[in-house]
């Protein structure tokens, strides 16, 4: 069975929303200033975008707030053409905890980083619904070490849910992820090695490897 391209349906839904002339409100849901880095500068052109860093995932609490702040630096030196704005959810990382309860030795991509995404992605549609966004999607799926299969059926079920469209995506296609790479070396953005959470932090730090 063929795998769903998701980098042309959001080609297509962009397509058509320049046809109608217009600039829609986006609510974009990121984890970090690298993965954020080429999603904002290509979705700048076509959306309104209100970022919401929802991330009760991350610890150690000073972890948290260097990436958020990374986020702030990042809006206020890369050039954007439509208006950008960032609201922060809740961080209580107990949230996250009880979701990960018993799942703590799965790798990633399991079923604990599968709850983890569901939930930020069902908070993010909540707030896009509350704030009247017209689209809700997630930064996530610019990394090769996400399930974007998982991401962008997660976000469809939950739009239908919430009654918020969600923009599908793979942005790591059309060298998203190499752009990224290069757009956090431009602006010196801090690059974490792991996810987000301690369990990703003790295997990424076993494995070696980078966000």
């Amino acid at each position: 069975m063929a795998k769903t391209n998701y980098q042309k349906i959001l080609d297509d839904t962009i397509c058509n929303i320049n046809k109608n002339g217009e600039t829609p409100v986006l609510l974009l849901h990121v984890c970090c200033a690298p993965c954020s880095s080429y999603v904002l500068e290509y979705l700048t052109h076509f959306f309104n975008i209100v970022i919401f860093f929802y991330n009760p995932n991350i610890s150690p609490d000073k972890e948290y707030f260097y990436r958020l702040d990374e986020v702030k630096r990042l809006v206020r030196e890369l050039p954007l053409k439509n208006s950008v704005e960032i609201i922060e959810g809740d961080y209580n990382p107990e949230v996250f905890y009880k979701l990960a309860k018993g799942l703590e030795n799965l790798p990633e991509r399991s079923e604990r980083c599968q709850k983890c995404i569901s939930h930020r992605l069902e908070i993010a549609a909540e707030t896009a619904k509350k704030i009247g966004a017209d689209y809700f999607t997630t930064t996530l799926t610019i990394s090769p070490h996400k399930d974007s299969e998982f991401i962008n059926s997660a976000g469809k079920e939950i739009s239908e849910k919430y009654g918020v469209p969600y923009l599908f995506s793979d942005f790591k296609k059309k060298n998203g992820y190499k752009r990224s790479i290069q757009l956090s070396a431009e602006y010196n953005l801090y690059r974490q090695s792991f996810c987000g959470c301690i369990y990703s932090k003790i295997q990424s730090q076993q494995k070696g490897c980078d966000v």
